[in-house]
């Protein structure tokens, strides 16, 4: 079986499949600039909080590899510009920001070290930047090996699991494999899986397009559901757990999440499912205390209004769209699942800062970035 790529790189050329294509289309475009990838992103052509990040990475290194610079001094500017203009694409999503942190410290240091000329650090920043699509690949096996112990050991009820997800988290989220449905993947690997339910995630169905597409293109048994009949379907069927993904985790656990996401989670609380947030520790924001201050995005009301083009609302109708919604942490029931491992929200940020203070995540994040 082929894997699913949404996102390819090799010899400083970069191109990404049109998402907003599928599952009709399998188009992929050139990615030549900077533009290009704030573009493709912004467009929602590339969307996923870990894709938009390694998408602007890799843009990063190809107008590296075409650019000769004269000084250290003018590579860094450079690339704190470049980053610089590509957070600005869409703001709740945190991996590009923390992205753009970490290749300034990077920039920093190369250039005040004199022992380093302009070509030497070049060559260290565009490896760094290259390294993220396996790097995010490793990580996202990780998080699935977690996620899937933990519902083994801790959420069955019966042999057969049974597992709910929102929007899209898999292999066209990510570099490949996916956190949420890279959960699921190990599961299904692990011949645990009984049945997977994903949601359609209006208003650009996400689910519909691209998780039903995954989940078709790996025989991984499944059936779509309407977002509005989540209730319902927790009421009748037996749900192990709900997954989702998340672009933004703040430090009490407070998540953004496509959404949606926030609904599903109270309807989970009633009905005593667990509830499940899968995330790279690049989407974990320590900077910020609770959820009121993630920026939420707002699309355009096409997007609402209209399907591929078609107009489906009355003309002239008001609408309001945002992209995603803040679940609070008390929400989260089974807990946080990091390629570090499961956490409750009461412990993460205590566990993240342990980690990042470690040998093992300075490692880890020179690997990153």
């Amino acid at each position: 079986m082929t894997t699913l790529e949404a996102i390819r790189y090799k010899d400083g050329r970069l191109s990404v499949l049109d998402q907003l294509q599928l599952p009709l289309k399998t188009d992929y475009i050139d990615v030549k600039t900077v533009d290009d990838a704030w573009n493709a992103i912004r467009d929602m052509k590339v969307r996923g909080a870990p894709a938009i990040a390694i998408v602007g990475c890799l843009s990063v290194a190809v107008e590296l590899n075409a650019k000769v610079f004269q000084s250290k001094k003018t590579l860094e500017e450079h690339l704190n510009d470049r980053f610089n203009y590509l957070v600005t694409s869409r703001p709740t999503a945190v991996n590009i920001q923390q992205a753009r942190t970490e290749f300034a410290k990077l920039a920093s240091s190369l250039s005040a070290d004199d022992a380093i000329d302009v070509d030497q650090m070049k060559f260290r920043i565009l490896n760094q930047l290259e390294g993220t699509l396996a790097v995010d690949v490793a990580i996202n096996r990780l998080i699935g090996e977690h996620g899937a112990k933990d519902i083994i050991e801790n959420c069955r009820s019966t042999s057969e699991i049974r597992i709910l997800t929102h929007c899209n988290t898999g292999s066209l989220a990510t570099a490949g494999y996916g956190t949420a449905l890279g959960v699921i993947r190990s599961l299904h690997s692990m011949k645990m899986l009984k049945h997977v339910f994903c949601t359609e995630t209006r208003p650009y169905n996400q689910g519909a397009r691209l998780t039903a597409y995954e989940l078709v293109h790996e025989a991984i048994p499944a059936t779509l559901v309407c977002d509005d009949m989540v209730a319902w379907l927790m009421k009748t069927e037996t749900i192990t757990a709900v997954i989702v993904g998340a672009d933004r985790v703040v430090s009490n656990g407070d998540t953004a999440n496509k959404i949606g996401t926030y609904q599903l989670a109270i309807l989970a609380k009633h009905h005593a499912v667990p509830f499940y947030v899968a995330a790279p520790t690049t989407s974990i924001d320590l900077s910020k205390k609770d959820g009121s201050s993630i920026p939420i995005e707002e699309r355009s009301h096409e997007e609402v209004t209209r399907i591929q083009g078609v107009q489906i609302a009355a003309p002239g109708i008001g609408c309001w769209n945002p992209a995603f919604d803040i679940t609070p942490a008390e929400l989260i029931s089974g807990g946080i699942i990091t390629e570090h491992g499961v956490f409750s929200a009461a412990e993460l940020e205590k566990n993240m800062q342990e980690i990042l203070n470690s040998t093992f995540a300075l490692k880890l994040l020179e690997m990153k970035f």
